[in-house]
């Protein structure tokens, strides 16, 4: 059959499979599962933010007033301004979210498929509640090296620790106005700059959660607290991309003999 098919169609079809084949040998299927291994009543977490770039989105600064991009996730949860400003600075990376509040002990997940020879960097934010503004988050743009240059999988998996909570320095201290636990509306401006903090979450010991529970902080600076996991999976074999365009030759093949026999009534 592929005899019949036009030489331009065969050339095309086999340079369509030459880039495609390129494409599948970069990209792998990763699988990001989240954990909350904070004590039980202690902190939850926001969805988490994440993105696998070549490392040139810098989402804030120890010591550097908060942007946009960050303080969207630490005042509210919210991706809005951090996936946007992610996409700006890297257009060619792979970012999304692993949704959902996560509480004591509970895990979540979700697949992403990965350019991992050009997106070797992973990136991530979330938001600890209760607080007006803490999050989670790796401050240089490089420090999760994910992949390889041949794009292996480097890591397991990596570990946030108590002592690793960042205050973003936006939302003046006030359990009345902390998510979880209090009224947002009711929140102030700080306007000074990124910094750790994970002591002053004690401030909201005794107060009732919006999932019900007295908090109790329990943390020291060596608690675990987060981690996240990933795993490689299997991705379409080059193989199924030659049938694919198989298919697609015969299509062009039957197209083209029923334009001929059209022509010849």
């Amino acid at each position: 059959m592929l005899e019949n098919v036009s030489f331009p169609m065969r050339a095309f079809c086999a340079a369509t499979l030459c880039v495609l084949c390129a494409q599948a040998s970069a990209d792998v299927q990763i699988k990001v599962t989240v954990e909350n291994l904070s004590p039980l009543n202690s902190i939850a977490f926001a969805p988490l933010r994440l993105g696998f770039g070549n490392g040139s989105f810098d989402a804030f600064n120890l010591g550097a007033v908060a942007g946009a991009p960050i303080i969207s996730v630490a005042e509210g949860g919210s991706g809005s301004a951090w996936l946007p400003a992610f996409a700006a600075a890297d257009a060619g990376a792979n970012i999304g979210s692993v949704n959902g509040l996560l509480q004591h002990g509970e895990m979540r997940s979700a697949t992403f498929v990965v350019n991992a020879t050009r997106n070797q960097y992973f990136t991530f934010a979330a938001m600890v509640v209760p607080s007006n503004d803490f999050f989670i988050g790796n401050d240089s743009p490089t420090e999760n090296r994910l992949f390889d240059d041949s794009g292996r999988l480097l890591m397991s998996s990596l570990t946030v620790k108590a002592r690793d909570i960042w205050d973003a320095g936006s939302e003046v201290f006030d359990p009345a106005a902390a998510a979880f636990v209090g009224t947002n509306s009711l929140r102030s401006p700080q306007n000074s700059v990124v910094s750790f903090n994970f002591a002053e979450l004690a401030g909201f010991n005794g107060l009732t959660t919006a999932a019900n529970y007295r908090f109790n902080s329990g943390l020291t600076a060596n608690s675990d607290v987060y981690r996240i996991s990933f795993e490689a999976l299997p991705v379409p074999e080059p193989q199924s991309m030659a049938l694919m365009l198989a298919g697609l030759m015969t299509v062009g093949w039957l197209a083209r003999k029923r334009r001929g026999s059209i022509l010849g009534r």
